[in-house]
């Protein structure tokens, strides 16, 4: 039997169905989840490279002018180390302006001593030996001071953000998987029901010599033509949203969160996924009708 006659005999499904647009849902949800991992993944990285090779060093004294001496003296003293490629005393106005949303006009009280800061810029990450060592060279160059300073390795501040942000990262790989699943759900789902409302013309197909391969390509044809509509349609709605939400985040001004903005490389990732989910319903819509043509014998 020829396929132009199973396909008469076989009528095709339309858009106006659900399926469709459930697929479509998925879709946009896949990219939304995989959008937001890739970015996260993105602000990790980066922040993880800025600040896995400096260290701040802190200084508390009261006394403005013993503190400024004891800030000069370790600057000079780091500065000299092999392991320091740049040295930065950060500005009290600039320490003020940081404290300020906390402290408010205090901040920039005498009445509230704040700590002096030095940004320091290592040319490796260093282990916590030379960290020690680092410590064990500020002791020295303040110990005519009667000053004490502490090294803080910026990267371990963050350690907490990292371990949320790996967190977050595995919840969207899990919603990703989850999606996939009920996408594949829906369109078996799909199948099946397709497939019993047109049981009986199935058969009549088989009897004047129609093939199994020929029924299942009909039910292919059906299932790429809603797959492919509900893959642009949700590829679509996940743009829109990934672009809304990043417009969000890009108004918070921060350093930090402009990290995590997407590559070429992600972009593709991203494109990739109605491709992957065209894919996934024709094999799925494959092995349903195959399964249902099998119980049918």
């Amino acid at each position: 039997m020829k396929g132009s006659m199973s396909s008469r005999l076989l009528p095709q499904t339309r858009f106006g169905g659900p399926i469709p647009w459930v697929i479509a849902i998925l879709i946009a949800l896949v990219v939304i989840a995989a959008a937001g991992g890739l970015s996260l993944r993105n602000l990790a990285e980066n922040a993880r490279a800025d600040l896995s090779d400096a260290v701040t060093v802190q200084i508390a004294e009261a006394d403005a002018e013993a503190r400024t001496a004891q800030t000069q003296a370790a600057a000079d003293a780091l500065g000299n180390s092999s392991l320091v490629t740049s040295v930065r005393i950060v500005p009290e106005d600039e320490l003020e302006a940081l404290l300020e949303p906390w402290l408010g006009a205090a901040a920039a009280s005498e009445d509230v001593p704040i700590p002096a800061l030095i940004d320091v810029e290592l040319n490796r990450r260093a282990s916590a030996q030379e960290i020690a060592q680092l410590q064990s060279v500020l002791d020295t160059a303040l110990a005519p001071l009667a000053g004490e300073a502490r090294i803080d390795a910026q990267s371990d501040w963050l350690r907490p953000v990292y371990n949320a942000l790996a967190a977050l990262q595995y919840l969207a790989l899990a919603l990703i998987a989850l999606v996939g699943f009920a996408t594949a759900a829906a369109v078996w789902l799909a199948a099946r029901t397709a497939f019993s409302n047109h049981r009986e013309t199935v058969e009549i197909i088989h009897l004047l010599g129609g093939t199994d391969a020929q029924v299942t390509r009909i039910f292919q044809r059906s299932v790429l033509r809603d797959a492919v509509f509900g893959a642009v349609i949700g590829l679509v709605l996940g743009l829109a949203a990934v672009w809304l939400l990043g417009r969000q985040f890009a108004a918070l001004d921060s350093g930090m969160i402009g990290g995590g903005g997407l590559d070429w490389n992600d972009w593709l990732v991203i494109a990739a996924i109605p491709v992957g989910g065209v894919l996934l319903a024709l094999i799925t819509g494959r092995i349903t009708i195959g399964f249902a043509l099998k119980s049918m014998l």
